[in-house]
């Protein structure tokens, strides 16, 4: 098992929602680069403009003035400032390229002595030191607020830049859900044609490749059509054409004065002839065009069982209590009939063969059992191919290798399926499974 998805739908989802993502990243790591310079200079030119402002109001101020101007300067720009001293514990800058680059600039107009700090003591600001005239011998602490320096990032920018991220994953998602919708239904029209039936023509709108992908698929379907028709109508001809000479033959053989060994051999032969000829029917029509009814299976199993009981076959049934379900009573009554006469065929009349109804899960059991010489689980799949049969003794070398096949065909037309399966103690167990679906 896999996490990464196996749908085209989230495979380009995923994709453009990872690409969306990386180039919000790629653009603020562009922004924060070529942002880092200018705030930079920026920030160097104020603290250097305003060291120099203070210096200069401090040197032109009377001597008496000083103290109300520094208040001055507090009160109103948030400027302190502290006399320099030998203990004054001054933490280094943090290592932050732009505090660094910010440093250096201020050096350059300040003089490479100047000294940039955020800590002075217990005392967080941006400090700078200075010295009022070249005569004074201190320096002096050049404090400005602490926010000068903080780069604070608006909130409104984290809700813009999550709405622009999520109105594009949302137009990324209309944008593929637009192209997968069509697969779907193509693919969905195909899984029509592969149940044997004729699905309804694509739309043909959309992009220009969807488009053509729709109009060739919509061809191709016509044309599968076309040819399962042209070949009903073939061996239909085939069975009026055969049949009615065979009907003649039968009656040359039964009024022929041969011995009543050969003419029972030969008249075998001509059903034999026939009942091919009804496989070919039956194979080329499937379900007929039959609808979907609803229909008592319980009691079909029975009427077909009663059927061959009057043949003098030993068949029975065990039949769960089901409600009415949605098939197509010829088409799947002749597949059941086909399961009985090969079962009879090769396993002997005298042996019983048993036909039981189950509901497992959520799936119909249709199942025929028999105790003939069963089939080799290799052989299975191959057996429900058409005009195929096994070279041993349960095929023989009659019929056209049909019989399976017509009944693999009617049972995906029901959107099910065909199991042939080895039986406990010997034989063969043919199951039909079709989805339980109770009618309304």
């Amino acid at each position: 098992m896999t996490l990464f998805p196996r749908t085209l739908l989230w495979r380009t989802f995923l994709l453009v929602a990872l690409l969306m993502l990386l180039s919000v990243w790629a653009w603020f790591a562009i922004f924060n680069t070529y942002e880092r310079e200018p705030r930079a200079r920026q920030l160097s030119q104020m603290i250097v403009s305003a060291a120099n402002l203070t210096r200069a109001a401090l040197i032109t101020a009377r001597p008496e003035a000083r103290l109300e101007l520094l208040r001055e300067l507090s009160d109103r720009e948030g400027i302190h400032i502290y006399p320099a001293e030998d203990t004054d514990r001054i933490a280094p800058l943090p290592d932050r390229p732009f505090l660094h680059r910010v440093e250096t600039l201020v050096r350059e107009r300040l003089g490479p002595q100047t000294i940039l700090t955020l800590e002075r003591g217990d005392e967080r600001a941006l400090f700078v030191n200075f010295r009022i005239d070249d005569s004074d011998e201190g320096d002096y602490w050049l404090a400005l607020p602490r926010d000068r320096v903080d780069r604070l990032f608006p909130i409104e920018w984290l809700g813009w830049s999550a709405a622009a991220l999520l109105l594009s994953l949302v137009g990324a998602w209309l944008i593929v859900s637009r192209v997968v919708r069509p697969l779907k239904k193509l693919a969905a029209a195909a899984g029509e044609i592969g149940r044997g039936r004729t699905p309804r023509p694509l739309a043909t709108d959309g992009p220009a490749e969807i488009e053509t992908l729709a109009r060739a698929f919509n061809a191709m379907s016509a044309d599968l059509a076309r040819l399962d028709q042209d070949r009903a109508l073939i061996l239909a001809g085939i069975s009026h054409d055969l049949r009615t000479p065979l009907t003649r033959l039968r009656m040359g053989i039964e009024m022929s004065g041969m011995d009543d060994d050969t003419r029972a051999e030969t008249v075998a032969d001509v059903e034999e002839m026939d009942r091919t000829i009804g496989q070919f029917l039956d194979f080329a029509r499937a379900d007929g065009g039959e609808a979907l009814q609803a229909t008592d299976l319980a009691a079909m199993l029975a009427d077909l069982v009663e059927q061959y009981r009057r043949r003098g076959s030993d068949i029975s049934y065990d039949a769960v209590a089901l409600a009415p379900q949605d098939v197509r009573p010829k088409a799947l009554r002749r597949a059941l009939g086909n399961l009985v006469e090969n079962a009879l065929r090769h396993a002997g009349a005298d042996l019983p063969i048993e036909l039981s109804l189950r509901v497992v899960g959520k799936d119909v059991h249709l199942a025929v059992a028999d105790r003939g010489p069963g089939i080799p689980p290799a052989e299975a799949e191959r057996l429900k191919l058409p005009f195929t049969r096994l070279e041993n003794a349960r095929t023989g070398a009659i019929g056209a290798g049909l019989g399976l096949a017509i009944v693999e065909r009617i049972a995906r037309g029901h959107n099910g399926r065909l199991d042939l399966k080895a039986r406990d103690g010997g034989g063969l167990v043919a199951t039909i499974v079709v989805p339980m679906a109770n009618a309304a």
